[in-house]
This record gives C-alpha cells, sequence and structure tokens, in this order.
C-alpha cells in the first residue's frame, strides 16, 4: 500500500505488550482467540467471529468527516483462506449498521479485498469497522489499512520530547525507531534532557539511538519544567528544521508507534491547521481509556471532561459496539501534553508556550491558538499510555504552586467572563478545606502562588530556575510534607478505623454539610491533646483523607495517593489562624486589583510567549 493513501492502520498489540490491551486491539466473541502473527498480520480461526470495533482499529469516521477533506475511506485488506468479511458504521446513538460484505472462499494465494465507504452521514458522530467471521476453515489477514484514492502531501515531524526520567524516555525513544514506517515520517526527534541522571548515560540509550540514527538529537539543560522542555523542543524544529508537524511528548508514557503516524495522517488531511490531540489510557489498568475529551470550563477556570465525554472507561468489560456514549462526535478545547500534534503554522501565529514551569501550559496554549483560529482536536485512535492523574494528588503536593498560581495566569489571559468573584470564593472555600485537613503546606504554596499572581508576569521567565527551589524549601517548614516510606514507621494510632465511620459518611444536605464544617472549625481553634503531636490519631488511607475526617482529629498520619509513602499531620491551631489571616488578606486584594492585573498579563503576553525571550532563556544556561 502506498503510504501516503493510508490513514490508519489495522494493528495487533506488540510482542512486549500484556494480555490485557488486547480488546483495544480485538474483540474476540468467541474462546477460540485469533493468532497474532506480527504488528500487522493475524489468522482468524476456524468457527470464529471477531470483530474489529475496538478503540485501535475502528475507524473514528465523524472526526475525519468534521476536520477534514476526506470524503470517501477505502478499507484495503489482504487476506488468504475463508471466511466472510463485513463491514459496519454506527450513528451517533451507536445504533449500527451494516455497510458492506463478502466472502472469501477458499483463496489460497494472498487476495486483495476492498469497500468503499463514503463520509457523508458521519458529521454528528460515528465510526467504521469490520467483522469476520470463518466456519471450517481459516482466514488470514496479511494487513489492512483505513486508506483514501489520492495520496496526501507528504509531511514530517519532528517530535520534542521532555525527560526527568532517562528510562521511560530510552523506552519512548526506541519504540519510536523500531517501526519503519514511523520512522519514514519523522524529521527529528529532540531529546530536553533535564534530570540529574542523564538519559545518554542510561542503559538502552544506544541501542535506541541507533535506530534513530541523525534523527534524534538530545539536548542537556537546565531543568525548566515542562513548559522549559517542550518548548525546547518546538524551538528547535520551528529554528533548525523545516518540519511540517512538531509534536510534543512525555518521557513517562508508552507508546502506541501508530499514534504518531495517525496524527501525522489526520493534520495532513485537515481542512485548515488543527492541533491533534492524542488520547490517554490507563497506565495501570491498559485496557482503560482515561481521556477522551477535555475543556477549559472559562466561567470557573477549570479543566474538565468535554460535555458528554466518557471517562475511564474499560475496554475490557464494555466494548466499542456496545458503548452507546462512544459514538457521539465531541469538541475538546485543549488536549494535554503525553502526545500532542501542532502544524507549523499553529506555533508560527501563536508564538511558543508561557513560561509556567508545569501545569495549565497545555490548556493556554490551545485557548491561545483558538483566538488565532486554530481548534484541538482530541482524535479517538491515536493514544498513549500514561499514569492516570487520579492516581496521584498534585493538587495537594508541590504542585499545588503551580496549580494556584498558572490557574489565575490562563484566567486572566482568556476568560471573558468577570471571574473574580468565583475565583475568591473558591478559593476561600479551598483554603479551608485544606487547612481543615491539617493540609498547611499546600496552603502556604496556594498563598505564595496568589502573591507572585499578583506581583505581575515580569519575573515569569526567572521563576522558571528558582519557583521549583522556592517550593521545596517553603515545604519542607511543615510536617504534613515530610513523607516515610509506611506507617509503621510511626507510633500505632490511639484511635480505631470505627471512630472514622461516622465521620466519612457523605453528607445528606447542604445544612449537615454546614453543621459538619462548623464543628470541624471549633474544633482546629482548640489546643490539641497534648499527646497528639508525638503519636497519630489515627492511620487515614488516601482515599479517605477528606476534611470531614480530619478536621476533627489532632493528628493522622496520611497516606500519598499513589499509597508510596505515608506524611504525619499534626493540628496547628497558631498556624491555622495565621494562613486564614493571610489568605483573606490575598483574596480580598486578588477581588481588588483583578482588572488591573487582567491588563498588565494580556499586554505582557507577546512577549511571554516571543521568539527571542526563550532564545535568551536557553542561552542561560548553568
Amino acid at each position: 500500500m502506498d503510504q501516503n493513501c493510508v490513514l490508519q492502520r489495522v494493528i495487533l498489540p506488540r510482542d512486549e505488550d500484556p494480555l490485557d490491551v488486547r480488546p483495544l486491539y480485538l474483540d474476540e466473541a468467541d474462546a477460540v482467540h485469533c493468532h497474532v502473527a506480527s504488528r500487522r498480520s493475524t489468522t482468524v480461526p476456524p468457527s470464529a467471529k471477531v470483530s474489529f470495533a475496538t478503540y485501535f482499529n475502528a475507524f473514528p469516521a465523524s472526526y475525519w468527516k468534521r476536520w477534514t477533506t476526506v470524503d470517501e475511506v477505502v478499507l484495503k485488506m489482504v487476506v488468504r483462506g475463508t471466511g466472510r468479511i463485513d463491514v459496519y458504521r454506527s450513528r451517533p446513538s451507536g445504533d449500527i449498521i451494516h455497510v458492506a460484505g463478502r466472502y472469501v472462499r477458499e483463496a489460497d494465494e494472498w487476495t486483495d479485498v476492498e469497500f468503499e465507504v463514503p463520509l457523508k452521514p458521519f458529521e454528528d458522530g460515528g465510526w467504521i469497522w469490520f467483522d469476520v467471521f470463518t466456519d471450517d476453515a481459516p482466514l488470514e489477514i496479511r494487513e489492512a489499512a483505513w486508506t483514501v484514492r489520492e495520496p496526501l502531501p507528504p509531511q514530517k515531524v519532528a517530535i520534542g520530547m521532555t525527560t526527568m526520567r532517562p528510562v521511560d524516555a530510552v523506552i519512548a525513544l526506541r519504540a519510536l525507531g523500531e517501526d519503519p514506517a514511523v520512522l519514514d515520517v519523522l524529521g527529528k526527534v529532540f531529546v530536553a534532557d533535564q534530570g540529574a541522571v542523564k538519559v545518554r548515560d542510561t542503559e538502552g540509550f544506544a541501542e535506541a539511538a541507533a535506530l534513530l540514527g541523525d534523527k534524534l538529537e538530545v539536548i542537556e539543560q537546565d531543568n525548566l519544567g515542562g513548559s522549559g522542555g517542550f518548548t525546547r523542543g518546538m524551538f528547535e524544529a520551528i529554528e533548525h528544521t523545516d518540519a511540517d508537524q512538531i509534536m510534543l511528548m512525555d518521557d513517562d508514557i508508552r507508546l502506541e508507534p501508530d499514534a504518531v503516524l495517525r496524527s501525522n495522517a489526520f493534520a495532513r488531511a485537515a481542512a485548515q491547521p488543527v492541533i491533534v490531540g492524542s488520547h490517554m489510557l490507563n497506565l495501570h489498568s491498559r485496557a482503560r481509556l482515561h481521556s477522551f475529551a477535555e475543556i477549559v470550563d472559562l466561567n470557573t477556570c477549570f479543566w474538565r471532561a468535554a460535555p458528554g465525554a466518557v471517562t475511564d472507561h474499560d475496554f475490557s468489560t464494555d466494548s466499542l459496539r456496545d458503548t452507546a456514549a462512544l459514538h457521539p462526535r465531541l469538541n475538546a478545547t485543549y488536549n494535554g501534553w503525553w502526545m500532542c500534534l501542532f502544524p507549523r503554522e499553529v506555533v508560527r501565529r501563536s508564538g511558543y508556550p508561557l513560561p509556567l514551569f508545569i501545569k495549565w501550559d497545555d490548556a493556554e496554549y490551545s485557548l491561545r491558538a483558538l483566538e488565532h483560529g486554530f481548534p484541538t482536536v482530541s482524535l479517538p485512535g491515536s493514544a498513549v499510555w500514561h499514569m492516570p492523574w487520579t492516581d496521584k494528588n498534585d493538587s495537594t503536593d508541590w504542585q499545588a504552586y503551580f496549580h494556584t498560581r498558572n490557574r489565575l495566569i490562563l484566567a486572566a489571559l482568556h476568560s471573558p467572563y468577570d471571574v473574580k468573584a468565583g475565583i475568591v470564593k473558591h478559593g476561600l472555600k479551598q483554603t479551608l478545606r485544606h487547612l481543615l485537613s491539617m493540609e498547611y503546606s499546600t496552603v502556604a504554596l496556594q498563598q505564595k502562588a496568589i502573591e507572585d499572581f499578583m506581583a505581575g508576569p515580569s519575573l515569569l521567565f526567572d521563576s522558571l530556575r528558582t519557583a521549583l527551589p522556592e517550593v521545596r524549601r517553603l515545604r519542607a517548614e511543615y510536617s504534613d510534607a515530610q513523607t516515610l516510606p509506611s506507617a509503621r514507621e510511626f507510633p500505632p494510632p490511639t484511635f480505631d478505623q470505627v471512630h472514622a465511620e461516622a465521620m466519612l459518611r457523605p453528607s445528606t444536605s447542604k445544612i449537615t454539610t454546614v453543621k459538619r464544617a462548623a464543628k470541624s472549625l471549633l474544633h482546629n481553634l482548640r489546643e490539641p491533646a497534648p499527646d497528639a503531636a508525638g503519636r497519630p490519631q489515627m492511620n487515614v488511607p488516601a482515599l479517605s483523607a477528606r476534611w470531614s475526617l480530619l478536621g476533627n482529629l489532632d493528628s493522622a498520619t496520611v497516606s500519598t495517593a499513589d499509597g508510596t509513602a505515608v506524611a504525619f499531620y499534626k493540628r496547628d491551631p497558631k498556624e491555622f489562624r495565621a494562613l486564614a489571616a493571610r489568605a483573606a488578606r490575598n483574596y480580598r486584594r486578588l477581588g481588588q486589583e483583578w482588572d488591573q492585573l487582567k491588563r498588565v498579563y494580556r499586554a505582557a503576553l507577546p512577549e511571554l510567549t516571543a521568539t527571542e525571550s526563550w532564545r535568551k532563556v536557553f542561552e542561560e544556561q548553568s
């Protein structure tokens, strides 16, 4: 097949993939499974039915209809043996319609099979797929792909990867280099190495580098966070290559290499330049789709699932065919940078990312690009495996500073609404929750973030190098930020778990919630029990670490969200009062100065995203 005509290859699991990924590639209705011979070939055994109505092999027709110039796709297959092939499509409702079918009868030689499917009815949703049925003989599939008759114009992609985890980075680099079709579209791979342990010194790097050859360039730089690392990849691609597309990619992923090809093909076929985002699959539960499409709600200035989006969907129990909610086409306003592709024109006209270190840089960039006329499409069937954010609590750890400051920056730059009252109200509410939960380090970081935001944008570039050390020094002052490997490192608790049951019971009304909050508030103003600072009253699992429980304790050990460590929370009425007063002052001032801060940040945006501003950052290496 002419690779310039291929939109989406039909693919199968790799040898190193665990068995639990199979539902993403094959929907095997019978107990007898297909024999997977390679990434492109499989044998359907006798007396079996196998459906390719799966996440990676069904064709997301509605996205191609809406965003590209493609008006018809051709399913091309090379088969041998005996069996029946049927093509189906779905409606936005999830209803299934038979499109076409064909028997392949006793084919001793490899036979080409084609089905043409117009995209006319797919404006609001729908997928296309094929099923294979066999009787008393097998049917072999050597290769299959969703294609177009006329080739797409070839375009090269430059990949920018930032890393602090060199082992993961090497695995991703090897996956890129092992597939000849992926290598063919790669112009360059830039790795911004920001870690203490270097990628070049990591086991397996030499083999990965040999596969990529002169396409790989490793750049060792200071730790400038995700925004500094990803911007370095963008900068190098724009300044030193003629690549038509720039793809940003996390290091701590497991890569489905065809996601590169699918994003590349979609951008080549797009009717106008669009940002092409890939979905997130759950690295810890490989058949689960964690994130389908996301938006930034500019009323609240928080990200969330797009209206109608399915989250944490398990394909091992609920197939694509059986899940109606997966069939409407959804609109995203941004895509996370675990994997995201940008046509060169988008970067040229929108500028570079903001110097935010981490958090909100991806959302802000898509909102800014949209203001320049470039929407974001989260493309089904293009995905990587990544640890889901539900397995960590980065809103309370050291990242709380960046969450708070950078959300305020995004709101000041892009919200068309008068959001100051909502930001103040929500901020005070969250502050109280953290204080009742004895999360004093989180509140201290959030207040520093508000103060730094109100200081204006002039120090943002400097903060790429200074913010993280300052955050770490500040957190070191609080016991809730200091962890040990297990609760066994602390004295045994004085209360048993029964003590927590009533306080963890969900509130049945707002009145109940208010009463609980008032009780917890009064408790936090009293002096703690004399022995609470030396011995925890309770061992609290991460899932139970709610203010309704912690607000009624004087101390507790609390597990981290990923289960790797435990912190000793200790109630301190003096710290409670001091942080509450500081938060009240800061939020009052934030409300008063919000309109002026909006004007200042919007005026500074061109300089913050300019080529020369970032060039100076990269030239100031220690």
